[in-house]
C-alpha cells in the first residue's frame, strides 16, 4: 500500500510532511454503500400519493414538460413557471418518459440525489478517515428522519442539497490532495460542475453556499489564501459557466422579463422580505435540525466528553473544523430571512451526520474493534446503544412514511383517477376556486385547464397558487394563454362553447361558481372536493347557463 507524508496538528492547518497516511481505494465498499442506499431510499417511495402543494406542483410541471415536448421552458398550467431552474424537471420528465408517469418515477430526482449524497459522503469520509467512521456516518444520515423523508419527497430541496454537498466535498478533497502533492484538478473540476448543477437545481444558492462554507473554512483554519486560489481557478470557472449559463441565456432571450423575475423576485425578494411561506423566528432552524434528526441528535451531547484518540484515528483535524463550519454557515444563512421552509436546512445534514458519528466514537462506539475485540462492558454498552438508536431511527423513518399514506387530506388522486377514466379527448376541464396541483399528473391531462376565481388583488398578493398563476400569466408572451385564468362571470360562456366539460371544485358552491351548480349532481366526490360533468346538449343545462339559442358546439 502506498503511503503519503502528512501532518495534522490538532485544530490547525494541514501541513505537508510528518506522519504517514495510506491511500484508500474504497471501490468495493463504495459499491456496497450505493446498493444499500438505493434499496433503502427506494423501498417505500411508492407508498404514498404526491403531497400537496410541493410534490403536486413540481411533478405537474415535469409532466407538462414531458407532454409538451418543450424541455426549455417549465410551465404550470401551460404558463411559463420560473420559480425554479429546470434540473429537477429534466430528471423527473426523463424518468417518467422511461418508466411511465407513476409516483416512483416522479420521485426519481430525490432518490438519485439522496443515494448520491450518501455515497459521496461515504467515499469522502472513507478516504480521509476510516471505514468505521464512514459507515457510522452514513448510518446516521440514512436513518435521520428529515433526510429519509426528503429522499422520497419530489421537490428541489434534496437535489440542491446533494449538489451543494458534492461541491464542498469535491473541493475539500482537492484541497487536501493538493496539500499532499497529489493530483487534484479532476476533483476540483468536479466541484465546479457540482456547483453549476446546484444552480440549475435551485438557483444561486447552489454556488453561493459552497463559496460561503469554503471561505469560512479557510478563515477558521488560516488557509483562506489557498482556498481562494482554487476557487478562482480559471478552467473551473469556465466549466461552471458552460454548464450553468446556457439555460439562463436561452430563456432570457425568449422571455425578456425572466432575469428580473428569477433573480430579483425569486431570489432577493424572497430572501429579504417576509411575505412568503412559513415565517418563523430566528431560532427555528437550530431547534428544527435537532428535533428532526432525533433520535440521533442526543449523541452530540454524549460525545462532548472527548476521549483520547487512538492510533487508528487518522482523520485530519481540519475536516472536523470543516463539518462544524459547514453546519453553522447553512443554519445562519437560512435563519436570516423570516421565511423558513424546513427543506431549506437539508444542506446541513451531511456534516451534522459526520459530527454525530464522530461524537459517538468519542463516546466509545467502536472501541471494541479498536482494541482487538476487547469485552469491556462500557464499550459494548456504547455499541449497543448506537445499534439500538439506528434500529429505532430506521423504524421511525418507515413508520412515518407509512403513516403519511393515510394522512394526505389535500390529495386529489382519487378524483383525478375518475376524471382520467371518464374524460374523452377534447373535453375541457375547469378548476373552481383552487388549482389542484396533482390532478393534471394523475388524470394524465394533455391540455392546460381553465381556473375560475375572483382573482381579488389581496388574495393574489399572498404566496399561494393564485400568485403563482398570476405571475406566470404576466410572463406569458401569448395573450390567449392568459385567458386560462377566468372570472366567475366568464365560466358560463366558456361552458357553452363546448358540448361536454368537467368541473373540479369545492362541493359547497363558492364565490367562484354560480348557484346553478348546486343543482347538478357530482359524478364523484372526495372530502370537500367534487367532480361534475356538464353536458350542454341538455336543455335544462343550457337554460341554466343562459346559452344562446341553437347548438353551441
Amino acid at each position: 500500500m502506498t503511503s503519503l507524508s502528512t501532518s495534522t496538528p490538532a485544530g490547525g492547518p494541514l501541513q505537508t510532511a510528518a506522519r504517514s497516511v495510506p491511500i484508500v481505494r474504497p471501490w468495493p465498499e463504495w459499491a456496497l454503500c450505493l446498493a444499500l442506499a438505493a434499496l433503502w431510499f427506494g423501498c417505500t417511495a411508492w407508498l404514498r400519493p404526491l403531497a400537496i402543494p410541493d410534490e403536486g406542483r413540481y411533478v405537474g410541471v415535469a409532466w407538462e414538460m414531458l407532454r409538451s415536448g418543450d424541455w426549455l421552458v417549465p410551465t404550470l398550467d401551460g404558463l411559463p413557471f420560473f420559480h425554479k431552474p429546470p434540473l429537477f424537471y429534466w430528471i423527473t420528465a426523463g424518468s417518467m418518459a422511461v418508466f411511465g408517469p407513476g409516483v416512483v418515477a416522479a420521485r426519481a430526482a430525490a432518490w438519485l440525489a439522496s443515494t448520491g449524497m450518501l455515497t459521496g459522503l461515504f467515499v469522502f469520509t472513507r478516504r480521509w478517515g476510516s471505514a468505521r467512521q464512514a459507515w457510522l456516518t452514513v448510518a446516521v444520515l440514512a436513518t435521520a428522519p428529515l433526510f429519509y423523508g426528503a429522499a422520497q419527497y419530489a421537490n428541489m430541496d434534496i437535489l440542491v442539497a446533494a449538489c451543494i454537498t458534492a461541491a464542498i466535498l469535491f473541493f475539500a478533497h482537492a484541497l487536501l490532495a493538493r496539500s499532499q502533492g497529489l493530483a487534484h484538478r479532476t476533483t476540483l473540476a468536479a466541484a465546479f460542475a457540482a456547483a453549476a448543477l446546484g444552480v440549475l437545481a435551485k438557483g444561486l444558492i447552489g454556488a453561493v453556499l459552497p463559496l460561503l462554507v469554503l471561505a469560512a473554512w479557510g478563515l477558521a483554519t488560516r488557509r483562506l489564501g489557498r482556498v481562494l486560489a482554487l476557487l478562482i481557478w480559471a478552467p473551473g470557472c469556465l466549466l461552471f459557466a458552460v454548464i450553468a449559463a446556457p439555460w439562463f441565456i436561452a430563456v432570457q432571450h425568449r422571455f425578456p422579463g425572466f432575469g428580473h423575475y428569477f433573480f430579483i423576485v425569486q431570489h432577493v425578494d424572497r430572501y429579504a422580505s417576509g411575505g412568503f411561506n412559513n415565517p418563523q423566528p430566528w431560532w427555528f432552524y437550530p431547534i428544527a435540525l435537532l428535533l428532526l434528526t432525533l433520535p440521533w441528535s442526543p449523541w452530540l451531547a454524549a460525545g462532548l466528553h472527548r476521549r483520547d484518540r487512538d492510533a487508528s484515528d487518522r482523520m485530519p483535524a481540519d475536516l472536523r473544523t470543516l463539518m462544524g463550519v459547514w453546519v453553522g454557515v447553512i443554519v445562519v444563512f437560512f435563519s436570516v430571512p423570516s421565511s423558513k421552509p424546513v427543506g431549506y436546512i437539508l444542506p446541513a445534514l451531511a456534516p451534522l451526520a459526520f459530527l454525530i458519528a464522530d461524537a459517538a466514537q468519542r463516546a466509545g462506539v467502536g472501541a471494541a474493534a479498536r482494541t482487538l475485540g476487547s469485552m469491556r462492558g462500557a464499550t459494548w454498552s456504547a455499541d449497543k446503544r448506537f445499534a439500538a438508536t439506528m434500529l429505532f431511527a430506521a423504524a421511525a423513518c418507515v413508520s412515518l412514511t407509512v403513516a403519511a399514506h393515510f394522512l394526505q387530506p389535500k390529495s386529489r388522486a382519487a378524483l383525478a383517477e375518475q376524471l382520467r377514466v371518464l374524460k374523452r379527448p377534447g373535453e375541457a376541464v375547469f378548476f373552481l376556486a383552487n388549482y389542484y396541483y396533482d390532478v393534471s399528473f394523475y388524470a394524465r391531462l394533455d391540455e392546460p385547464v381553465a381556473v375560475v376565481d375572483p382573482w381579488l388583488p389581496a388574495e393574489v398578493a399572498k404566496d399561494s397558487w393564485r400568485r403563482e398563476l398570476s405571475d406566470a400569466a404576466q410572463l406569458a408572451p401569448n395573450p390567449s394563454a392568459r385567458r386560462r385564468l377566468l372570472l366567475p362571470t366568464e365560466l358560463a360562456p366558456a361552458l357553452c362553447r363546448a358540448r361536454t366539460s368537467w368541473l373540479l371544485g369545492p362541493s359547497s358552491v363558492s364565490s367562484a361558481a354560480p348557484a346553478w351548480l348546486a343543482g347538478l349532481m357530482p359524478v364523484a366526490q372526495s372530502g370537500e372536493t367534487a367532480l361534475w360533468r356538464v353536458d350542454t346538449a341538455a336543455s335544462d343545462v343550457r337554460a341554466a347557463l343562459h346559452c344562446d339559442a341553437g347548438p353551441a358546439f
